[in-house]
Parts: structure tokens; C-alpha cells; sequence
């Protein structure tokens, strides 16, 4: 079977032959037989010599560019049933954690959303690249005062992996949400769409890599639909809430709910856990319309599904807190041969290792520098990950945590600063404001009234195997002093590491990357022309470091831009267009190059 296609990245459109997608996975079938007695690692190819499968005899076979899906889940802990949770209501996760592989010690780099994503798509720690403080983009109170709103400037050469995935030759979608605290370059995603299904538009014949965000275990999907709001933005969320959760029948009795020794056992937190899990019933039928989905476009054998979310749940004991809540997160992962089907994997993963693992099943090699390595094909050899919290809107702040095989360790460089201070947005939740009349009572248990305390002890260290909820300090007790002190050196010498730019206030850092305020601008690129008129080789460079060059031809569609990636020849008769974008800075304006004609 033959056709024609295009070449949509560097160049010109060309035309040639192509297999259809099925043609290969039929030769695929044909040879794994032979694949299986064969030697391990290699490579299967077709008649003309194009790779369409690799193989290992001890994991069977997945297509050499996969199509790789990503779906995160916002503000959920391990509330699957498939990770052992009674009360949850998820049949589509269950079904996809039989058919792949369940990580139970995946943890996020950051207890809350905008410095986890930064984290996740550059592979890189959120301190280290400028993105710890939640949220850059809105003026807060950090350290000395965040006198404006800025985005984090990563340093030259940082690239989110969807990025490097498009210079590969793969079509990157994203659907719902960014949140990456640098903005949103134009350079990362092909297209953005608002679909659970984003890989269906626009598709041609490239492997696509979608990532879909599902919003409804927001933390904001508790908040109240028939109370009296105080806020308009507290006011236009209830409604949401109203109009989006109305539909879906209350399923989950708050009776059966654990509630955790961070809050009080109250009707009112009974009912925002119950709701909770509610809202995780609803994703759960999100994900399986998109499972549906992708076998119904004949997609599911040719694409590796990994399911996880942003980080622990959006209740005040988890998220924004170094916590096992609101730091370990599930994540499944289903490859197209089933392979490990239904096995739980307990090695360590830390959400910068998400990327790297990405860019390897698409057979890219992560680039030098990246603080994650490739950890979902094989067993990440980490023997401890690493978590920060920072400033959190109006409340200042600097925490950092590590995790081995067995404790937690957690750092508070702040200790005049309380677990939970006011903070409206989370105030709006109704077990917040129910943990503040408790307080204002002085009816709450000494664990719960501890996370209102200012001037704690600076470090804690928890053992997770016997208390996995974090409440007993174990910092002073003697046999664990060696414990403590080894975890203490390895949070040093990984800050010393990574980079953390937290040892300096906000203020002075956003100064280096927004000298005044003042957001700094992309050069123009200069578009160049060499060759004859009829066989141009064009070349184009900005002249800011680690800028990132997009372009289209004259009737390309337009809004869309291709990844500069080298320079590529053009032909009579097309002008080009181009643009440039240094994460956290503004977009060059654009420069054009003029058709030649005869």
C-alpha cells in the first residue's frame, strides 16, 4: 500500500511513498515469532530497511516511535482502587493498571501545580530554573515582596520535552492546561486544544505525543455552589461547580471515608472527601472516553498510555505541603505489548524523571543536564527523590524534602512561618474554614493545631513504613540520629547540585531574569538566503542565547508554526516567515523573507 505525504517539519513539501501505519504493525506480527528467539535488544525492520519495532526478549516488542499518550490528573493522591483504595469508584484506571504497569512511588518535585508542571516538562527542578515560587505570574508576597508579576527565565539550553520530541519528528497536542511558570512558548505544542481527544485534529503522518490535563479533581471543584460567596472569583467557581458536577449523581458515602489526623472528623470535612471522590469517579469516566477513543481510531496497539497526576490531593493536609499527601502520586503505565501487565512497580520515581522517560520510549536521547533520567522502561536506580515548596501566593515560605526507601525528611529554612497560614483561595475550601472555627474553639487535636504553630522545629523526619500519614516527629530521638543526619547531607549536597535559587530572596532573583520589572524581549530573527534563486538554503538565528526559532510558509495554515531545527532548502516562488522566543521572555516580532520569482 503506497500514497503520498508530507514533510512537515524542516523544508519544503516533498511528496514519495509511504506505507500505511497497519502495513508495518502487520510486518511487525509477522516477525515477532522470530523476534522471540532471537537475541535480546535490537531492532526489528521491514523489507526497506525502516525500523518498526524494538525488541528485548525478556519485554516483547513496542513500535520504535510509538505514539505516547500523557494524561494528569489534577490534585489526587492514591485514591485508585487499583492502588488499594476500597472506597474509590474507578473501573477505567482499574482496567488500565491490569493491562500495564502500576509505580507507587512516583512523587511530584513540588506540592502544587504551576512549580510541579515546570518540573515535569523541563525535567529540571523548579528551583533550580527559577519556578518555585506559586505563582510567578501574579504579584505575591514572597521574600521582601513580590513587587510585580514575572515569569521564570530558565537558563539558556533549557527545552520542555515536548519540544525536543517536535525537532524528533513528532506531532506534540496539548489539551486544557500549561501552567509551566515561563509562559507559554510557541515552540513546545504543534496545536492546543480544549478535546480529550486532541490527537484527532489535525493529524498527519507523524507519531503524535498528546498530553491531557483533566481538571475536575481540581482542589476548586470542592468549593461550595449554594453558600454566599465573598470573592466574584469564589462566586463564578460555585457556579462551574454547579453547572459542570450537577449532572453526575452523588455516589461515595462520607461514612466510609478515612479522614486523615491532619483534619477534624467533622460532617463538613466528611463531605468535601466524599465529594472528592466523586469528582475522581467523573475523571475516571473521562479517561475511559479516552482509552475509547484512541481503539476506536485503531490507535491502542501503537501507543504507550501513562496516566498520573500533578501532585497529592487538593484537601490542606496534602496540597502545598512537603507531605506523603501531597507529594506521592499513582501513575500507570500501559505499553502497547502489554508488557509487565498488572505488576506494581516500587522503585522511586520523581517527576523530573518523567520527561526523560518520555523522550526515551520515543527513542530520543535526553539531552546533557537534565536532573531526571529515563525510569519507566527500566527500574530508575534512585535510592532517594527530591521535593521544595517555596512561596505560596501571599505566604512566604521555603521547604525541602527528601525521600528514601523508608523516611521522609523535611527541611523548613522558615520555621516563623506556619503549615497553614490565610490564604483565600484556600479558605474557600469548606474544610478549611472548618479547621479555622475549630482552631478559633481551640477544639482541635494536638496534631491538627500543630499545623497552625509558628517556630517548629526546623527539620522533621518521619518513618513511612510505620507512620505513612507524617504525624510523628522523629528528629530527636537518638536512633534515628544517624538516619537524620544522613538525609540532612543529601538535601544539602543535592541543593549544592541542582542550583537552588531560593538562597537568594525573590526579589533579587526576579531582578536578574526582569531587570526593573520589565519583561525582557526575544531579538528579532534574521532570516537568511543562500544559493541560487532556485535552490535557496535558508538559515535563521535570533540573537538572544537559548532562543527557540519557529516558522511557516506563505500558505502554511495560519497560527500554525514549524520548529526551526536547521536550515532547509526552498524552492521559487514561497516566502518564509519566521519568529523567535526565549522561555520567560516576550516573542520577537516577526521577520519575513520575500518569495524570489522567475
Amino acid at each position: 500500500m503506497a500514497g503520498s505525504f508530507k514533510v512537515i517539519g524542516n523544508g519544503r513539501r516533498i511528496s514519495g511513498s509511504a506505507r500505511a501505519p497497519w502495513t508495518a504493525l502487520l510486518t511487525l506480527l509477522a516477525l515477532l515469532v522470530v523476534a522471540a528467539c532471537a537475541a535480546p535488544a535490537r531492532v526489528i525492520v521491514d523489507a526497506e530497511g525502516e525500523a518498526i519495532a524494538r525488541v528485548d526478549t525478556a519485554h516483547g516488542a513496542i513500535p520504535a516511535r510509538p505514539n505516547i499518550l500523557l494524561i494528569v490528573a489534577e490534585d489526587l493522591s492514591m485514591r485508585v482502587g487499583a492502588f488499594g483504595d476500597s472506597v474509590a469508584r474507578t473501573p477505567r484506571l482499574d482496567q488500565l493498571a491490569a493491562e500495564g504497569v502500576r509505580f507507587s512511588r512516583v512523587y511530584t518535585a513540588a506540592p502544587v501545580c504551576a512549580p510541579s508542571r515546570a518540573a515535569l516538562i523541563t525535567g529540571m527542578h523548579q528551583e533550580a530554573i527559577g519556578a518555585q515560587h506559586m505563582r510567578t505570574s501574579a504579584p505575591g508576597g514572597g521574600d521582601g515582596g513580590a513587587g510585580y508579576a514575572y515569569l521564570a527565565t530558565p537558563p539558556v539550553g533549557t527545552k520542555a520535552f515536548p519540544e525536543l520530541l517536535r525537532a524528533a519528528g513528532y506531532r506534540t497536542v496539548n489539551a486544557f492546561k500549561t501552567d509551566y511558570q515561563f509562559g507559554e512558548p510557541f515552540t513546545i505544542w504543534d496545536a492546543q486544544r480544549a478535546s480529550l481527544t486532541p490527537w484527532r485534529e489535525d493529524r498527519d503522518e507523524r507519531p503524535f505525543f498528546a498530553m491531557v490535563n483533566l481538571l475536575v479533581t481540581h482542589e476548586s471543584y470542592l468549593w461550595p455552589t449554594t453558600r454566599p460567596s465573598p470573592t466574584p472569583l469564589e462566586a463564578r467557581t460555585g457556579e462551574r461547580n454547579a453547572r459542570e458536577l450537577g449532572a453526575h449523581p452523588r455516589l461515595t458515602d462520607p461514612a466510609s471515608v478515612i479522614v486523615p489526623p491532619q483534619l477534624p472528623d467533622t460532617p463538613v470535612v466528611r463531605e468535601d472527601i466524599a465529594r472528592h471522590y466523586d469528582n475522581v469517579a467523573i475523571m475516571d469516566g473521562q479517561v475511559g472516553e479516552i482509552l475509547d477513543a484512541l481503539r476506536a481510531d485503531g490507535l491502542a496497539e501503537a501507543t504507550v498510555v501513562i496516566w498520573t497526576t500533578d501532585h497529592g490531593d487538593g484537601l490542606p493536609h496534602a496540597k502545598r505541603r512537603l507531605s506523603p499527601a501531597g507529594l506521592n502520586v499513582p501513575m500507570i503505565v500501559r505499553f502497547p505489548d502489554r508488557r509487565q501487565a498488572g505488576d506494581m512497580r516500587k522503585d522511586l520515581v520523581s517527576f523530573v524523571d518523567l520527561g526523560p522517560s518520555i523522550l526515551a520510549l520515543a527513542g530520543v536521547a535526553p539531552p546533557a543536564g537534565l536532573h531526571g533520567a529515563p525510569a519507566i522502561e527500566r527500574p530508575s536506580g534512585r535510592s532517594m527523590v527530591f521535593a521544595a515548596a517555596d512561596r505560596m501566593d501571599t505566604n512566604p515560605g521555603k521547604w525541602r524534602a527528601v525521600v528514601d526507601s523508608r523516611f521522609l525528611y523535611r527541611r523548613n529554612d522558615r520555621p516563623e512561618t506556619p503549615m497553614l497560614a490565610p490564604l483565600s483561595y484556600r479558605d474557600s475550601l469548606p474544610t478549611m474554614a472548618e479547621l479555622w472555627r475549630l482552631k478559633a474553639e481551640g477544639g482541635l487535636t494536638p496534631v491538627q493545631a500543630e499545623q497552625f504553630a509558628v517556630n517548629l522545629p526546623p527539620e522533621a523526619l518521619y518513618d513511612l513504613t510505620a507512620d505513612p500519614d507524617a504525624v510523628r516527629n522523629l528528629a530527636g530521638e537518638p536512633e534515628h540520629a544517624a538516619d537524620l543526619e544522613r538525609l540532612r547531607r543529601a538535601l544539602t549536597a543535592h541543593a549544592a547540585a541542582v542550583g537552588d535559587l531560593s538562597v537568594i530572596p525573590e526579589r533579587q532573583m526576579m531582578e536578574r531574569m526582569w531587570p526593573g520589572g520589565v519583561q525582557p524581549v526575544t531579538a528579532v530573527p534574521v532570516v537568511a538566503r543562500s544559493g541560487s534563486p532556485g535552490a535557496t538554503l535558508v538559515s535563521i538565528a535570533s540573537s538572544t542565547p537559548g532562543a527557540l526559532i519557529g516558522y511557516r510558509f506563505d500558505d502554511d495554515a495560519p497560527g500554525s508554526w514549524r520548529l526551526y531545527t536547521a536550515p532547509f532548502s526552498l524552492g521559487r516562488g514561497v516566502g518564509v516567515t519566521a519568529k523567535a522566543i526565549r522561555y520567560g521572555y516576550a516573542e520577537s516580532a516577526e521577520a519575513r523573507l520575500a518569495a524570489t520569482v522567475d
